[in-house]
């Protein structure tokens, strides 16, 4: 192991002493030394402000440098208005430059929490000397002040590791400092300075690509030439992760009834909710099994036909056909290896509950043969569950095995009465042997639950588990299972904030709707009931999330917080209504999600929904990409040729810059709108140029503006590829 690499997770970790450096000179009373102590009956034990406005912070000395992996948080007794509710901590080896290693916030209760810090940089990890902590809202009113109580940090000081990772570190900064040079030398065509620092330094500014980009744009003027390394930047797929960090656009469109006049009756599957659907994404159709009309369970069965837009029928009455009988809030999956679909659980209300004891039946609907088949008629007596609503199953199509989590456990109606309600744990169910497991009780750890949702990532071998309710408790948790060691992570619990995003989770709740594609390693989640913890309120609202696993981060690419049954009336046809015990599918093929019914939440508590959407999430394609570079890269020609002979310009404007331009996209075919009339304006000065859009306006001198196209293209290609980000005159203050 090369000594200050991160490999450093294999030193053990030690507490690290630290004094108190350096605190914002508008604070309260309270002695800052107090936070080296923990005291948590202690009210006066604190670090406070005397005000909550800007900039707030408590800076603090390590003894000598380390790599810091940890700190936690100690908290009064009991909640207090003045916890930081969000907060920020930075670190470096200087107490005037500094790095964000955290943005987090506290629970509001008496335990203490501990936060990982960001401690590698190119895999390599750094040391810091100084840590600083700055409050941004306190858990109470606005005008409260913040309050920190304990503060622990944690990490590594051994000499053998900490040496070699400061001694890497300060050539890493050298090194950095050396490319900002060569950046701003370059950018200022001070080329002598540029190539005598290169030279004596031997440094390399970016990838050898990227220079040559730079030497056929910025110096040669050869557009052909950079046209054709954009292709190949393409090709090679460098634009993967810029298109990667673009926000998904959401793009709903409603699926309307496609049958005939001989047909009517089959044509489209009526109002329901606590319905179930799966996908095969192979074969393009979409399955669908019961539900609740608002009056009763339903007995049907149907597939809906993707390419052909049409919903057939395949069974009115599934009992009659072998299968199992109406039901709602039961759960179904699909093996699309072996064109199984398995469906398990049903709701029975009070009235259809007696003494006797309650069974749960098990069937299997084989596609090909069109075949329902009783696997079994109680998986409690086979060691599975017992008699469930509301819960969650995934299929390993690999191993064959389905897994089971969670749910009400139906008991008879006079027990309900006296009984407290009694949830689920996790079973899993081999296919092959028809044999049960059960894997985990309804423990703390791995929290029983209904209405939540669970997916199975098929590579990682993960159960992902998130939300749901647990009695009176909305749940916001996210925790997963490994289905072969049987580890439980939990990734969230519910209470902090998202590091990156500095906002909340999807927030808690039931019945909202899961799917998950493994080959992007995203989970996208659609809202269905949620509450609010703080107004104590349960709401219905329109919100689509979208988490990243890679980067564990949250993104919510849509939201609509209409409420009023006007304004949904006039988007009938626009973006679904917000509802819950609806049912999404995804195809992960095509990269579409697929929604049906469920229940509005309106004032009428029998309506349901029978509407049909398709929901599409796109970022910018590969193809986009390279067209905008193309559009950006003929654009300076244009303004180029327009100086020397407009005629020529204008030629090349209708010849070659039209092309790259989409004229059915509005933004795009005003923007060309605008460039054609800079032919026909008069001469601007470089003054009233400056004034204009930057995107719209030459700039006065060539290699100026070339050089800034050379830096729009490199913000396409990856971070490692490129000159340094920052700017050597953002350095000078004063």
């Amino acid at each position: 192991m090369a000594a200050g690499s991160s490999d450093v997770v294999d030193v053990e970790e030690q507490i690290l002493k630290y004094t108190i450096h350096k605190w914002s000179s508008h604070s309260g009373n309270y002695d800052p030394r107090n936070i080296l102590v923990d005291k948590p009956n202690d009210q006066s034990s604190r670090w406070s402000s005397a005000s909550n406005y800007p900039p707030q912070f408590l800076t603090l000395k390590l003894c000598r440098p380390a790599v810091v992996k940890s700190i936690t948080f100690g908290k009064y007794e009991k909640a207090h208005v003045c916890n930081l509710r969000k907060f920020k901590v930075y670190g470096g080896l200087h107490d005037e430059h500094m790095t964000e290693l955290l943005e987090s916030g506290l629970r509001n209760d008496h335990l203490k929490e501990t936060f990982n810090l960001r401690n590698e940089l190119e895999s390599r990890v750094f040391p810091c000397h100084y840590i600083k902590i700055v409050p941004i809202l306190p858990w109470g009113p606005s005008n409260f002040n913040f309050s920190i109580w304990f503060v622990e940090l944690s990490g590594v000081e051994d000499p053998s590791i900490v040496q070699p990772s400061l001694a890497w570190f300060n050539k890493y900064r050298e090194r950095e400092a050396i490319r900002l040079c060569l950046k701003h030398f370059r950018q200022q065509n001070y080329t002598e300075a540029f190539e005598s620092l290169q030279k004596k330094t031997r440094i390399s500014l970016e990838h050898h690509m990227l220079t040559e980009l730079h030497q056929s744009l910025v110096l040669n003027s050869d557009f052909e030439e950079c046209e054709r390394l954009m292709e190949q930047a393409a090709e090679d797929g460098l634009f993967t992760e810029y298109i990667s960090r673009q926000i998904l656009k959401p793009e709903w469109t409603a699926i309307l009834a496609n049958g005939t006049d001989d047909d009517p009756v089959n044509a489209w599957p009526g109002m329901r909710g606590g319905h179930q659907m799966c996908i095969d994404s192979e074969a393009q159709l979409i399955y669908l099994l019961g539900g609740w009309n608002g009056v009763v369970d339903l007995p049907d069965f149907w597939v809906f036909n993707i390419g052909t837009g049409k919903w057939t029928c395949l069974s009115f009455d599934t009992e009659k056909d072998g299968g199992p009988c109406a039901r709602s809030c039961h759960k179904m999956c699909l093996d699309s290896r072996r064109k199984l679909i398995y469906t398990l659980g049903r709701y029975l209300d009070s009235g259809s509950r007696n003494n006797t004891t309650l069974k749960s039946d098990f069937y299997v609907y084989d596609i090909t043969a069109n075949h329902w088949t009783l696997i079994s008629d109680d998986t409690a007596a086979m060691g599975g569950p017992s008699l469930i609503f509301d819960h969650q199953i995934c299929m390993d199509t690999e191993t064959s095995t389905i897994f089971v989590f969670g749910g009400r456990v139906l008991s008879a109606s006079s027990e309900e009465r006296t009984q407290e309600p009694f949830f689920s744990g996790l079973y899993a169910y081999d296919c092959q042997t028809s044999t049960w497991q059960k894997l985990k009780g309804d423990c703390s750890e791995f929290k029983s639950r209904i209405g939540h949702s669970m997916l199975f990532h098929p590579i990682k071998r993960l159960l992902y588990v998130f939300a749901g309710q647990r009695g009176r408790d909305f749940l916001s948790d996210f925790i997963h299972f490994n289905v072969d060691t049987h580890e439980v992570t939990v990734i969230s619990d519910g209470h902090k904030k998202d590091a990156e995003q500095g906002a909340s989770v999807p927030a808690a709740g039931f019945t909202q709707r899961a799917t998950i594609d493994p080959e992007l390693n995203e989970i996208h989640v659609l809202s269905g009931m949620s509450k609010d913890k703080e107004k104590r309120n349960e709401s219905v609202r329109n919100s689509f999330w979208v988490y990243d696993i890679h980067s564990n981060k949250w993104v919510c690419v849509y939201k609509n917080e209409n409420i009023g049954q006007q304004y949904w009336n006039k988007m009938c046809n626009v973006e679904p209504c917000p509802r819950f015990a609806h049912q999404l599918v995804y195809d992960d093929s095509q990269k579409v999600h697929y929604l049906f019914g469920g229940n509005p939440g309106t004032s009428s508590p029998k309506l349901r929904l029978d509407d049909f959407w398709s929901l599409k999430l796109s970022r910018p394609s590969k193809d986009y990409v390279l067209r905008r570079c193309k559009y950006f890269i003929r654009k300076q020609r244009f303004f180029e040729l327009t100086t020397r002979d407009p005629i020529a310009g204008m030629q090349y404007l209708q010849n070659d810059l039209s092309d790259t331009v989409a004229h059915d996209n509005v933004e795009e075919r005003i923007e060309f709108q605008r460039l054609s009339r800079m032919l026909f304006e008069a001469p601007k000065t470089e003054e009233s140029m400056q004034c204009e859009e930057e995107e719209l306006s030459p700039p006065s001198n060539l290699y100026v503006g070339r050089t800034q196209l050379f830096d729009k293209l490199v913000s396409f290609f990856p971070d490692h590829m490129t000159q340094p980000k920052g700017s050597l005159v953002d350095f000078v203050t004063f």
